[in-house]
């Protein structure tokens, strides 16, 4: 009884230990990308921003050799598997920034802190989608069953969808929405968010771009937080997987903001990712089991195949 107590003293101390060094590095980063990386309102250079997203992975590439080391190495391949689904699955916010940016008429050298308030935004609202999807998950287990179905229908949407003329920005239902909702002014106002004109308070663009950029994240997350659920239910891992994904979204938008719809085979095997995904959960029910191994194996197979047909059809072009 008391091996018992201290085995489960020891894995509650461990969890705390491992939450507590995350949030410092999440602290740390947060730090370094406000204080540092980008300290000045100024266009950013392509090799600057190449180091920074690549330092943004090798930390959290790091962080998952620490999850290995601590928690073995099943839990090690989860994050890994979940960390990169939802970097691949991030692709498209940065077209929608690409999008909005480009509609509203945001300078590149105020996009970063837009994208920096949006980030935060992002920490708090996926930290209480997934707490809230865990609590429902436990107390109703079959709700892992939807999100599969879900996914399937998500995937198999997205492999099959034709690709249409897309609607103006302006013109879109959001957009009129918010205009009418709030007072925007037509100008950007240096790096201000809000300013106040004849007496009344109005928000300029960069509110609004970052209000855009919110609510698109929160629909993505209805498809990005079900997908890791079904590859993982440790809250720990689907959290930290999916904040350390988000964090370096910035500088990754910098690098490929101009080349992301080039990748034309990405978004296809995005959808058969999705669809393996959400029909894992029901193979033990025909007598085998798809191992952690193998989906990590699966997503980066699918991952790096799709930008290199995607390289190789744009030189081929």
């Amino acid at each position: 009884m008391n091996l018992d107590f201290l085995t489960s003293t020891h894995a509650v101390l461990s969890q705390n230990m491992m939450w507590t060094i995350f949030g410092i590095a999440v602290i740390v980063l947060l730090a370094l990308d406000l204080f540092v990386f980008n300290r000045k309102n100024e266009e950013p250079h392509f090799w600057h921003t190449l180091w920074i997203c690549v330092f943004y992975i090798v930390i959290a590439i790091i962080f998952g050799f620490f999850v290995m080391y601590e928690e073995g190495a099943d839990k090690g391949m989860l994050y890994f598997t979940g960390y990169f689904l939802e970097k691949s699955l991030s692709l498209d916010n940065i077209f929608v920034m690409s999008v909005v940016f480009s509609a509203i008429g945001v300078p590149s050298k105020y996009q970063h802190r837009v994208l920096f308030w949006g980030i935060l935004g992002a920490l708090v609202m996926r930290g209480v989608m997934i707490f809230l999807g865990e609590a429902l998950i436990s107390r109703f287990h079959w709700v892992l069953y939807i999100f599969s179905i879900f996914l399937v229908y998500t995937g198999a949407h997205m492999l099959f969808q034709k690709q249409e003329d897309e609607t103006p920005f302006k013109q879109s239902r959001l957009y009129r929405v918010m205009s009418k909702i709030f007072h925007v002014t037509h100008e950007i106002k240096g790096e201000h968010f809000i300013v106040k004109e004849n007496g009344k308070w109005h928000i300029t663009p960069l509110l609004f771009a970052l209000f855009i950029i919110e609510t698109m994240d929160v629909i993505f997350a209805f498809d990005s937080i079900p997908a890791i659920f079904l590859v993982t239910q440790d809250v720990f891992i689907v959290y930290t997987s999916n904040i350390f994904a988000i964090l370096g979204l910035r500088a990754l938008y910098f690098l490929l903001a101009a080349i992301v719809n080039k990748f034309a085979y990405l978004k296809p095997a995005l959808s058969i990712i999705l669809i393996f995904i959400g029909l894992k959960i029901f193979t033990p029910h025909f007598g085998f089991e798809i191992k952690t191994w193998q989906s990590l194996s699966f997503t980066l197979l699918m991952l790096s195949g799709a930008i290199l047909l995607s390289i190789f059809k744009e030189k081929k072009a």
